[in-house]
């Protein structure tokens, strides 16, 4: 996974509320395992109406997305993530997200700041013109204009994306631990580690 650090540049000034997974990513895209090609499918019936932020030159390639209240909800969907990322997105800002589809953000390398209404309402007037900025490191996200807007992370949540570890990158930082774990009960245990052969009735 790609470590998250400072997330800079424009911001696509979406602003609507409860966009759902299959708004994220239509149902009739699910038929992939592959991450590859999914930003094409990305908020489809959005990007279908005419004079949407997803059709605006400036925005094209745009690694924030700003959204409204509940975003992320319906259906458990990590397609949705694999899209946004497909897309070039690398973080959303919101002021509140499902649940799931959280989890299947930070589990894919998506960074979701949650942030209360009035800042996402400036950060959404700022977003048309100018470039927003996201670090991480300090929790915090600014705007040429001085604005100063902090959030809150789960600390260990905090820690995967600085150092780009999903479940895998963790299980192998405790390689060594997990060895020695084997080695020791192999010698205290070792009927564990013996096949086990089901008696004939």
């Amino acid at each position: 996974m790609k470590a998250v650090s400072t997330i800079e540049g424009r911001a696509i000034p979406l602003g609507l509320k409860n966009i759902d997974t299959d708004v994220i990513i239509p149902a009739h895209w699910l038929k992939t395992v592959s991450r590859e090609g999914l930003g094409e499918g990305a908020f489809e019936t959005i990007r279908a109406t005419p004079g949407n932020p997803f059709d605006v030159e400036d925005f094209a390639q745009a690694p924030i997305l700003i959204a409204g209240d509940n975003f992320g909800c319906g259906s458990s969907r990590e397609h949705a993530a694999w899209a946004m990322l497909d897309m070039g997105l690398a973080a959303v800002i919101a002021p509140s997200f499902s649940d799931i589809f959280a989890g299947n953000a930070f589990k894919n390398g998506i960074l979701a700041v949650e942030l209360p209404q009035e800042h996402v309402d400036r950060l959404l007037e700022v977003a048309k013109e100018q470039p927003v900025t996201i670090d991480l490191e300090n929790q915090v996200v600014t705007t040429p204009f001085q604005d100063r807007f902090a959030f809150e992370i789960d600390p260990f949540r905090k820690r995967c994306l600085l150092e780009g570890l999903d479940e895998i990158g963790l299980t192998l930082g405790s390689e060594s631990a997990i060895t020695q774990h084997e080695q020791t009960r192999g010698g205290a245990l070792p009927w564990l580690d013996k096949p086990q052969r089901r008696e004939a009735a």
